[in-house]
């Protein structure tokens, strides 16, 4: 039988959509579109892709933190970026900046917009836990 791990942020956005930040079913963790909300579930940083795309990772860390894995054994990642062409840079540097020399598989999709105003980046993966940390 496989185990079922579920982790949330205790934010109130988990509550009213009624969502998981991350589950992890046996060697596989699938984890929620993460974007720029603080402690308390607020959304900061509008319209600032490298302020929001540093948060947004911050709080994946947490995740990956609460699994005991590494960012070097996130497989794949979906970056979801409001007027990607604009942001195209930005959202490489924020990328290159949290793997280094680690490359998951990447799909980027431009999108006309997101939940919160102001918000341009948002960023699910999938990581494998037998792979070296």
């Amino acid at each position: 039988m496989t185990s079922v791990d579920v982790f949330h942020h205790d934010v109130p956005a988990e509550r009213d959509f009624g969502y998981a930040q991350a589950i992890k079913s046996g060697e596989l963790i699938h984890v929620s579109g993460q974007l720029s909300l603080d402690e308390a579930g607020e959304f900061r940083y509008a319209d600032d892709l490298t302020a929001q795309a540093r948060q947004t990772y911050a709080n994946t860390d947490k995740v990956l933190n609460h699994y005991g894995v590494t960012r070097n054994q996130v497989i794949s990642q979906t970056l979801y970026v409001v007027g990607l062409r604009q942001h195209a840079t930005a959202t490489a540097e924020g990328n290159l900046a949290y793997f280094g020399d680690h490359q998951p598989v990447s799909t980027v999709l431009g999108v006309p917009e997101l939940t919160f105003p102001g918000q341009v980046i948002e960023i699910s993966f999938i990581v494998a836990t037998k792979l070296p940390a």
